[in-house]
């Protein structure tokens, strides 16, 4: 068989950051750094940065008064902030910054005065964290359907916003209901809009129409993983959600001349060179390719109190 790989694939700069930011955490303060929640919905990087001296909980009340405490990728409400401080945490935000400029946009929206909708999936970490971080009416979607059953008068002046995981082919649909069902609307730019999540659906899309079979490498509790196997399976390809190499099934390439492989934006590398090698163990791999797409170069900056400082500035600091 012929393996193809999709361009882009796997962890964006908001994951890259996330998970740097832990490491460097435990660089700096050694074993004993607690996280609240999945850093990224990875179980890989999880178990990962556990060997190395994180400590994964669900609720703040399971960390020590003062204990160093890193927030995930996906954000969180004002009211865990909240929570935080009164414990006396030493605090690292590891939000995606694209998630941050999400709660930005809703707080300006709702300080005009206007109904906020948000664009989502309900129980989303995300979305929790997001319906948190904006003072005012908020509004939670998932579809048109959804805002279809709002009840808010025509005239009320809204503004939309979208969950980072969702692109800009999921959410058109839903917006155009919104523009329609509301006389005063106002949201961001499609340019603000993930876009690792636009640039990896688009990458599916097009590996889809060389493959026989389509194995997307992510957690069951990715969204974005579970929207790129959707996206295989709406282009009529046999599409399986993978969480790795292990969970393979023979059967599922069996007679397949070319097997694409993607991986969401949580997914590890090694994950999908694993994956490769297993394919190789069911039959004979001729070539492993990669599709020409979009070669990603974004990169975000780490908290300032985990920036490298300069010999000069660390003397200076000791010395105080």
């Amino acid at each position: 068989m012929r393996v193809i790989l999709a361009q882009p694939r796997g962890f964006c700069a908001g994951v890259v950051r996330a998970i740097a930011i832990v490491e460097r955490a435990i660089e700096m303060h050694g074993p004993g750094v607690y996280v609240r929640h999945e850093i990224v919905h990875n179980r890989r990087v999880v178990e990962d940065l556990e060997r190395r001296g994180a400590i994964f909980v669900e609720e703040l009340d399971q960390v020590p008064p003062g204990a160093v405490t890193v927030f995930s990728a996906h954000g969180v409400s004002r009211q865990v902030e909240a929570a935080a401080a009164a414990r006396g945490l030493d605090v690292l935000d590891a939000t995606c910054p694209l998630v941050s400029k999400v709660h930005n946009e809703g707080r300006r929206y709702a300080a005009q005065g206007r109904a906020v909708i948000l664009i989502g999936h309900a129980g989303h970490p995300e979305v929790v964290g997001t319906l948190g971080q904006i003072d005012g009416e908020v509004h939670l979607v998932a579809d048109a359907q959804d805002v279809e059953r709002l009840a808010l008068p025509r005239s009320r002046p809204v503004a939309y916003v979208t969950q980072t995981t969702l692109s800009v082919d999921d959410t058109r649909a839903t917006i155009e209901a919104i523009r329609a069902r509301f006389d005063d609307v106002v949201g961001p730019d499609t340019r603000d809009i993930c876009y690792a999540t636009q640039n990896r659906q688009t990458a599916v899309r097009a590996l889809a129409r060389q493959c026989d079979v389509l194995l997307v490498v992510g957690a069951a509790n990715s969204s974005n993983s579970n929207r790129l196997r959707e996206i295989g399976a709406e282009q009529g390809v046999p599409c399986h959600l993978i969480p790795d190499a292990s969970a393979l099934r023979p059967e599922w390439v069996a007679g397949a001349r070319t097997v694409g492989i993607t991986a969401g934006a949580s997914a590890p590398e090694s994950l999908v060179r694993e994956l490769v090698e297993a394919l190789g163990r069911v039959a004979p791999v001729e070539s492993v390719s990669t599709l020409e797409g979009v070669v990603e170069n974004v990169h975000f900056r780490l908290p300032a109190a985990l920036e490298p400082r300069s010999p000069a500035a660390a003397a200076a600091a000791s010395a105080q």
